[in-house]
């Protein structure tokens, strides 16, 4: 390893990396508290140094405090919910049902991230062949403010049951933005040692070993590859 002012150190590292496996989808631990606007601030502008395809930088940020507003949101996902439930059967069904699945009123504010899928004109530079890459980088706005938020100590959930045409029409959208991301956000009472849908025993975390593949689909690590023996005598996060 180079010596060099672009290096991490290993404290700094080690935060990045605690950040990823500890960061949660939270719904149910909010507390009232909240968030200062220099925290808010530094989540949002970490959402806005995501990558993005083109640099076109696609996001804008809609900082929902409204009761009304949040209460409409909910609307919205008790309709959907229930739909969803309909997917299920048996105790299958009662699992679902038992999840809480939002935070909406619960968290001190929402945040919608959304996609202008207009931005950047009609010609932007390698959005020619993959025409999604506008949502994708979106994507990685959402994953940065999140990352962001777990070293802050603040949760965040994604309600992705909602009707996101009706959503539009709620935050008043105009009809080339698309509202990516719905996002409870405030500090926490806990950051559950798991993700709650595999502690609840809805899934489990796939091992990462069957997910790896060489030089093409569903074909393993040769014997002695050094990438075959780190995921052999690696300890697994949860």
């Amino acid at each position: 390893m180079t010596d060099s002012a672009n290096d991490f150190t290993d404290a700094e590292r080690q935060g990045l990396y605690r950040a990823i496996f500890e960061r949660r989808d939270v719904r149910s631990q909010f507390l009232p508290d909240p968030i200062p606007p220099g925290v808010l601030g530094r989540l949002i502008e970490a959402a806005h140094h995501a990558p993005s395809v083109g640099f076109m930088q696609p996001w804008d940020f809609l900082v929902i405090e409204s009761a009304e507003v949040r209460r409409r949101v909910l609307e919205n996902f008790e309709q959907e919910n229930q739909r969803a439930a309909d997917n299920y059967e048996g105790e299958r069904q009662g699992t679902y049902r038992s999840l809480k699945l939002q935070g909406i009123l619960d968290s001190p504010l929402n945040l919608c991230i959304t996609c202008d899928r207009s931005r950047g004109g009609p010609k932007v530079l390698g959005r020619n062949s993959i025409v999604e890459t506008d949502l994708f980088s979106t994507c990685l706005a959402v994953q940065n403010l999140w990352l962001a938020a777990r070293a802050e100590g603040i949760g965040v959930g994604w309600v992705s049951i909602l009707d996101q045409e009706r959503l539009a029409e709620v935050l008043a959208l105009p009809e080339n933005v698309y509202p990516l991301a719905y996002l409870c956000v405030g500090y926490v009472s806990e950051f559950l040692e798991q993700p709650e849908l595999q502690a609840r025993g809805w899934r489990s975390r796939l091992p990462l070993e069957q997910l790896v593949h060489h030089d093409g689909w569903q074909k393993a690590l040769p014997d002695g590859h050094p990438l075959a023996d780190w995921l052999t005598h690696r300890t697994p996060r949860k």
